[in-house]
């Protein structure tokens, strides 16, 4: 016990000397919002992880500038791609203590069997749904669902998304939703007590199974030919598509169950891996990689370009399965909202607008480290912000996909970012290949993002050379 004391002192004075080296540090009297939690809130059974403790924000002084990803611990400049390897190992801890929740190691031992194969498209892509295993005693499961051009002999680029449970899969059975979830209903002022789970069975088609981004008629996900439909240019110019349902990682419910603890700790993934205080978002990138487990075999994939998109929620799980999977060569998220690409210190109450630290901790605090909710109020205090993640994809080409319109992703939050971690990027010499591009919709993934997805991975990844820019923000081209 003493030697755990004397480690957490350790640590606090690591990081008060590091931040004594940001300009505009001070303790915590600060510009910080007075806003936060409710006191009625009913707190979350702890969960002690191999990282052990970090800092509270009690011990974290006030740092209003986005904390340098190219500073270490100690207060030592990163000048080097040498350095920046150790520095990423900080980074990572500090992110899955603070942000996501540590995630277990790969397990391993992922298998792949067929389960079905066809012809779609006048014969033009091949669909194939394999279910894998993988974990403890292979107990646990994922389907997936590839299409592949069958205009020529491969491997092809392949990119992963979300998308509903694939074509020819049985629906896994989901837990409950509360009434309020979503809805700006403070998830952590009722305990619901529930079974592990339901016997209710959701369809592919369902809101829970629904690409998350999308608006508009529920899409098709049951049949491949629909599937396939979707995404004639994608297979026109030499990639394959991986399609995969989140929620057969990690269910997106708010549920509580007796004891206190989120009710999707008790299904998917979770179960077998007690030790772990992953959220959701850590949940659905964690079955990312098991995904690149499998394609790494595969004859057909190229597993040297392997992307991996999301919208939305799904968006935030496909940056953190990049930040955090160097196998994924390109990372193109897509209108991520809060806790996405956009920097908490610029978004929310009083910071811009939009979505925030504190709208994430009072309506989805299932999705992250179970330690970024006392930073609820505190913004400014926290260790690190959204530009880490995406400098942890360096030196790897990563795109930001947002829309004009959208009505969560704040523009200068995303700008902020981008910014921080340019200098991720510079080490390498390869700026150009963090990018964004604005297209004309609102909070939804459209074949302008797909095409921009396409164009840049032709770019980075195959050497197609494209007259398009994609360093450009709307104020850019402001008068």
């Amino acid at each position: 016990m003493l030697a755990k004391v004397r480690s957490a002192a350790f640590l606090a004075l690591i990081f008060s000397a590091t931040v004594g080296f940001w300009p505009n540090a001070a303790k915590a009297q600060s510009t910080n919002s007075p806003s936060g939690p409710d006191p009625r809130e009913i707190p979350l059974p702890s969960i002690k992880s191999k990282i052990g403790a970090l800092p509270g924000v009690n011990d974290l002084p006030v740092r209003v500038d986005l904390p340098d990803a190219l500073m270490m611990n100690n207060g030592q400049q990163i000048t080097t791609v040498k350095q920046w390897k150790k520095r990423r190992e900080e980074i990572k801890r500090i992110l899955e203590y603070y942000a996501i929740g540590q995630m277990p190691p790969p397990p391993g031992n992922v298998k792949g069997r067929e389960i079905k194969s066809q012809l779609v498209l006048d014969g033009t892509v091949k669909y194939r749904l394999v279910h894998l295993t993988f974990g403890p005693r292979g107990k646990l499961g994922l389907d997936i669902g590839i299409f592949t051009p069958t205009n020529g002999p491969g491997p092809f680029p392949a990119v992963i998304m979300p998308g509903g449970t694939p074509p020819g899969a049985a629906p896994l059975p989901t837990l409950a939703h509360p009434p309020g979830q979503g809805k700006g209903v403070d998830a952590l002022l009722p305990v619901i007590p529930v079974t592990p789970s339901t016997n209710d069975v959701a369809s592919s088609s369902s809101s829970t199974n629904q690409a998350a981004g999308r608006r508009g008629p529920r899409l098709d996900n049951t049949d491949p030919e629909a599937v396939a439909g979707r995404n004639r240019e994608l297979f026109r110019r030499g990639y394959a598509y991986v399609v995969f349902n989140n929620n057969d990682c990690a269910e997106d419910t708010t549920l509580r169950i007796d004891d206190g603890n989120w009710a999707f700790r008790t299904t998917r993934f979770y179960p077998v891996y007690p030790g772990y205080d992953w959220g959701v978002l850590a949940g659905w990138a964690w079955g990312v990689s098991r995904i690149v487990d499998y394609l790494e075999t595969d004859p057909s994939m190229d597993k040297t370009r392997l992307i991996i998109s999301g919208v939305s929620r799904t968006g935030k799980s496909a940056l953190i399965a990049a930040a955090f999977d160097d196998r994924l060569a390109m990372a193109a998220p897509c209108v991520t909202g809060g806790g996405g690409i956009g920097a908490y210190r610029f978004s929310g109450a009083g910071r811009g607008g939009k979505e925030g630290l504190a709208d994430m901790m009072k309506k989805y605090p299932n999705w992250f480290s179970p330690h970024l909710h006392e930073f609820w109020g505190h913004v400014d205090q926290l260790p690190f912000d959204e530009h880490w993640f995406l400098a942890l994809v360096a030196p790897r080409p990563f795109i930001a996909l947002e829309g004009l319109t959208d009505q969560v992703s704040l523009e200068n939050a995303v700008k902020q970012s981008w910014l921080g971690a340019q200098p991720a990027y510079a080490l390498f010499g390869v700026t150009d290949h963090l990018g964004v591009n604005y297209a004309n919709h609102g909070h939804a993934f459209t074949p302008e993002d797909m095409k921009a997805l396409l164009d840049f991975a032709d770019l980075h990844l195959r050497g197609i050379k494209t007259d398009r820019q994609f360093n450009q923000f709307p104020s850019d081209k402001a008068p």
